[in-house]
């Protein structure tokens, strides 16, 4: 999994494994969460999104199952 780094006030990181559909996120405060049955789509609007902070909070927390690892 390859991990991108983000231009984000919350978010430091981001990647994504396309065969288990597992999107990982490292959030500044150096905590890091699995979220689980992503889609791609979801991963690459995230990616290209004008406030990933907000398209995280919009479209990915409290949507996916996540876990903190």
């Amino acid at each position: 999994m390859k991990i991108i780094p983000i231009d984000s006030s919350i978010l430091e990181s981001v990647g994504y494994n396309p065969k288990r559909l597992v999107l990982t996120i490292a959030f500044h405060n150096r905590s890091v969460y699995e979220y689980y049955d992503v889609p791609e789509t979801t991963y690459l609007e995230l990616l290209t999104a004008a406030s990933k902070g907000r398209f995280f909070h919009e479209r990915i927390l409290g949507v996916y199952a996540a876990k903190r690892v």
